[in-house]
C-alpha cells in the first residue's frame, strides 16, 4: 500500500508524494537520469551508491523486474523519485513488480513528484544532499536536518564498499547466447570498483575469460595470475581517495601491460598518469549523450553515469584526449602515448543505452592480442 512521503533537499525545497517499496527514511545525493528505458539496470548499478535517483521518464515500473537484467545482486541507490509509478507491469520477461523488488532490497521510492521541476532545481543548483522518507517516520524539519547533515560524495571512497570481497572467474557472454569463453593465454584481470554484469559479458565475448578481483588486490597478487590485460571498472564515489588503486595502476603502467578503464576506472587511470579530477555540478546520467572521437571526428550517442570528471588541462604530455562530450566539452576519453592504456568516461557496455561505443572492447582485444604475441 502507498504511504504519504516527503522529499526534502538541503536547499529547503520540499516535495510531497506517495511512497512505495520499503517504508523508511534515507539520505543521499539527489541526481537525475534521463534514460527512457532500463530502470532495473540503473538501480542495480553500484555506481549509484549513496545516491537518490530522479527518473525524468514519466512512467517507471512498466516492465517489472527479472533476474537476467540485474547489473549487480542488489539495489545500490538509496532511493528512487518518479512521476508515475506502475504497479502492474506488462512484459513477458517480468518475474516480479518493481515494488516487490524494492521491499526485498529495503529501498524506498516516492511517486507523484513533479520531476521536471525537481530536475530544473538540480540543473540550476547542482547535485544536493536530500532526505526521502515516510511522513509517519520523519517531519519536514527533521528531514531537512538529515539532508544537511549528509556528508556528500566528495572525498568519499565507496569503491571499497561495493567491491566483491572474494575474487571469481567469469566466462559468460552477452544475452541471449551467453557463449562461454576460455583463457588459454591467461585471463583478463578486472578490478571490481563496482563492476556491472554487462561489462563482464562483453569482456568475455571480446577478450576471453575474466578474473575479477577486489578493489584493493595488490599488483603482485594480480601478476601471479599471469594476466593478458587489466580492466578497471566503473564504480561510485570520489576517485581521489582510492590511493590503493592509483598506486597499483602506476605499477601496471610501468610494465606496459594493456589497460582499459571505464567511468571510475577512467578517472583512476588518469590520476595514476598524473592528471587531476573534480566534482561536476550535476554530473552526466542518461543514455542520450553525444560524444565525439577526436581523431576520426565521428559522433556517437552514449550512456553516461558519473559525477566526477578528469580535468583536461591537467593531462601530462604523454596522455592525449581521445573523446569529448558535445554537451559540455568535458573529457570523455584518454589514451596514453607511451604504453597500451586507454579509458572512457561513459559506459560503452550500454546497459541501458546505445551500443555504438562498444568498439572500445574490440580495441582492448587488439591490444591484448598484440601483448600476448610479444
Amino acid at each position: 500500500m502507498p504511504f504519504h512521503s516527503i522529499l526534502v533537499l538541503e536547499d529547503g525545497s520540499i516535495f510531497h508524494g506517495e511512497g512505495f517499496g520499503e517504508e523508511k527514511v534515507d539520505v543521499g545525493e539527489i541526481v537525475f537520469n534521463t534514460s527512457m528505458t532500463g530502470y532495473q539496470e540503473i538501480i542495480t548499478d553500484p555506481s549509484y551508491k549513496k545516491q537518490i535517483i530522479t527518473f525524468t521518464h514519466p512512467h517507471i515500473g512498466n516492465t517489472g523486474i527479472n533476474a537476467e537484467d540485474h547489473e549487480s545482486n542488489e539495489i545500490h541507490a538509496s532511493g528512487l523519485v518518479v512521476k508515475e509509478f506502475c504497479t502492474k507491469p506488462s512484459n513477458w520477461r517480468s518475474q516480479k513488480t518493481l515494488e516487490e523488488f524494492l521491499i526485498e532490497q529495503n529501498v524506498m521510492a516516492i511517486s507523484g513528484i513533479n520531476t521536471r521541476q525537481l530536475t530544473q532545481i538540480i540543473r540550476e543548483k547542482g547535485s544536493m544532499a536530500c532526505c526521502i522518507g515516510s511522513s509517519r517516520l520523519v517531519s519536514e524539519a527533521e528531514a531537512l536536518q538529515k539532508a544537511k547533515s549528509f556528508s556528500g560524495l566528495e572525498g568519499l571512497d565507496l569503491a571499497k564498499e561495493v567491491s566483491s570481497a572474494e575474487s571469481y572467474k567469469w566466462n559468460q557472454g552477452v544475452w541471449p547466447e551467453h557463449k562461454e569463453s576460455s583463457n588459454k593465454n591467461g585471463p583478463i584481470v578486472a578490478y571490481d570498483f563496482g563492476i556491472k554484469t554487462n561489462i563482464l559479458r562483453l569482456l568475455s565475448d571480446y577478450a576471453g575469460e575474466v578474473h575479477v578481483v577486489n578493489a584493493k588486490t595488490s599488483f603482485d597478487e594480480v601478476m601471479e595470475l599471469s594476466p593478458r590485460g587489466i580492466f578497471l571498472s566503473n564504480g561510485p564515489g570520489d576517485p581521489e581517495p582510492c590511493t590503493y588503486a592509483i598506486e597499483n595502476i602506476k605499477k601496471f603502467l610501468d610494465i606496459k601491460i594493456p589497460i582499459f578503464g571505464i567511468c571510475l576506472g577512467h578517472q583512476l587511470l588518469a590520476l595514476a598518469g598524473g592528471a587531476k579530477t573534480h566534482k561536476m555540478k550535476f554530473g552526466h546520467h542518461g543514455a542520450n549523450h553525444p560524444v565525439q572521437d577526436i581523431k576520426t571526428k565521428e559522433v556517437m550517442i552514449t550512456s553516461q553515469n558519473h559525477g566526477f570528471a578528469v580535468d583536461v588541462e591537467s593531462l601530462p604530455d604523454n596522455i592525449r584526449v581521445s573523446h569529448i562530450s558535445l554537451f559540455d566539452q568535458s573529457l570523455q576519453g584518454i589514451e596514453f602515448r607511451d604504453t597500451p592504456a586507454f579509458s572512457f568516461q561513459g559506459h560503452p557496455e550500454a546497459s541501458p543505452g546505445p551500443q555504438e561505443i562498444q568498439i572500445l572492447f574490440s580495441k582492448f582485444k587488439s591490444m591484448v592480442d598484440a601483448y600476448v604475441k610479444t
